[in-house]
């Protein structure tokens, strides 16, 4: 039976957006699944632990309904610079997804992407049902099967050779563009030794290009640490022996444009932990440096009572209530 978002109307059901992303400019994402469905228990993950994997993939919501949704979205005029395809976990558990995309085409001449961890690209229906996406961003954070359970905890019968095989039988296949995501987590995937063992690896799966990633955001495991700037900048030079590689830069968020900046503002942190600074900055923005402004708008959002905060690493992120 599929399950059923809207009986709390101040969370969005399946799309949430446009939301400003540095990699894909103004991205109307789509979630289709439940939280959290997912096939690995990252260290690093913002949704939290996965307290249990889901392995199969199915439909988990009616395809007509979430693109009933896309399609509103569409014709309401907000500027979309891409419709991306995400999941409050692994996205590609979803039975049918090529059909979506499909029929996203038909409606609309708005690049596709997907975002996924990967691991389920072993299946050839499942490569099948991403040829039409204009773009695909995969996960690949080890070029050892040590590193491989270590960071990113798979479900029992997932191995580091089925995912780089699968990825590479992928790139095979696919014609569009493939910028494979890599965490760089303080520690544990940053010494020299890990990043060159991740080059070779990224040499089979020959990507368009590298987008490098940092934890920023909350985890669930206490091990999770930035990496320093020096071993940044050795990852970057290392993995460009491989691909070109995307800086790790963070993004702006962009609420100039929300019509309801509560249902906006939800929408976001309903996702993932929003840094307060981050919110911060985008409401200077919209509101032109009005910072009385945006503290009163800030104390408004909070009171709705739909947020609550959290403090890591001397950051404070608003999450869920």
């Amino acid at each position: 039976m599929p399950l059923d978002r809207k009986k709390d109307p101040s969370v969005l059901s399946h799309v949430f957006g446009p939301v400003s992303s540095k990699r894909l400019g103004q991205s109307l994402g789509v979630d289709l699944v439940p939280m959290k469905s997912c096939t690995w228990n990252c260290v690093y993950c913002q949704l939290g632990r996965t307290k249990r994997y889901t392995t199969l993939r199915r439909e988990f919501y009616p395809p007509g309904e979430i693109l009933s949704e896309i399609r509103q979205s569409i014709e309401s005029g907000a500027h979309i610079d891409w419709i991306t395809f995400v999941g409050s976990g692994e996205t590609l558990l979803y039975k049918g997804i090529g059909h979506l995309i499909e029929e996203v085409k038909k409606m609309t001449e708005i690049p596709v992407a997907v975002i996924t961890n990967g691991s389920l690209f072993h299946l050839a229906e499942v490569r099948r049902e991403l040829m039409q996406a204009d773009a695909v961003l995969p996960s690949l954070n080890a070029g050892s099967e040590a590193l491989y359970e270590k960071i990113d905890r798979p479900a029992p019968g997932f191995s580091f050779r089925q995912h780089l095989d699968g990825l590479a039988q992928f790139r095979k296949e696919y014609k569009g563009r493939l910028w494979v995501e890599v965490m760089l987590l303080g520690g544990l995937n940053d010494s020299d030794e890990a990043l060159h063992e991740l080059a070779e690896a990224m040499k089979q799966v020959a990507p368009d290009m590298v987008h490098l990633v940092l934890p920023t955001r909350p985890a669930p495991d206490q091990q999770v640490t930035l990496p320093g700037e020096e071993r940044i900048e050795r990852a970057v030079s290392i993995l460009s022996t491989a691909a070109p590689v995307m800086h790790p830069v963070k993004g702006r968020m962009d609420l100039g444009s929300a019509a309801d900046l509560l249902e906006a503002v939800t929408a976001i942190v309903s996702r993932h932990p929003v840094q307060e600074k981050e919110l911060s900055i985008a409401l200077l923005a919209r509101f032109f440096g009005d910072r009385a402004e945006v503290e009163r708008t800030m104390k408004e959002l909070f009171a709705s009572g739909r947020f609550a905060t959290l403090e890591q690493a001397g950051e404070i992120f608003w999450i869920p209530a």
